[in-house]
């Protein structure tokens, strides 16, 4: 996927791809063995809490508008409709009886890691829409957004996620997409550590 994306790039710009897919690879082939045990560990307490499989496997939309399937811990019931979580009527009544720690602590999130090796998604970029998310999906291709390999978090992961509105939410990809350097990402990621410690937010 990154190949394909390189000759369509300022110079400037394929030189941030290289490096945030290099950098991709060692961090999550590392992570991917350092939690190893807890990923374990959490499959099993989902399995003999709710009914299905541990993990859940989502279509999201990726890089070129392209579906794929990204993978995260199961944390709502089996029946739940296939729609983004701040869209149901009462989402707590949907949740298994671990499924708000693991969603409150954002350890449903770590199968991403994954699809970070594998190259569906990089740690920082555009968070991946939901197939049926046709709004967020035409706005982010009428700038552009679409181009961007989405991420595990995000600029407008640490300025709001859900809180804010999804015109909003699109103006945050798209100054990513103007600004994106390996500082910026780094700078991301330090502020979604700090995110994540507080328990602020849950992205879907």
């Amino acid at each position: 996927m990154y190949k394909k994306r390189l000759g369509k790039e300022p110079k400037e710009h394929r030189s941030v791809y290289k490096m945030k897919r290099i950098v991709d690879c060692c961090i999550s082939f590392f992570l991917l063995g350092f939690f190893l045990f807890p990923l374990l560990v959490i499959a099993v307490l989902i399995k003999l809490t709710s009914k299905g499989p541990a993990l859940y496997w989502s279509d999201r939309v990726g890089m070129d508008n392209k579906i794929f399937k990204m993978p995260k811990f199961k944390t709502m019931r089996v029946d739940t409709p296939a729609v983004a979580t701040h869209l149901l009527k009462d989402p707590d009544m949907y949740l298994t009886p671990i499924g708000h720690f693991i969603r409150k602590t954002s350890l449903d999130e770590l199968p991403q890691l994954w699809s970070v090796l594998k190259g569906d998604m990089s740690f920082v970029g555009p968070r991946p829409a939901l197939f049926n998310q046709e709004d967020l999906i035409a706005l982010r291709t009428e700038k552009g957004i679409h181009q961007l390999v989405p991420g595990i978090t995000g600029w407008a992961q640490i300025n709001g996620r859900d809180d804010i509105p999804i015109p909003v939410k699109v103006e945050y990809d798209e100054y990513y997409l103007k600004n994106q350097s390996f500082f910026f990402d780094l700078k991301i990621l330090w502020n979604t550590f700090f995110k994540v410690i507080k328990k602020e937010g849950v992205a879907h």
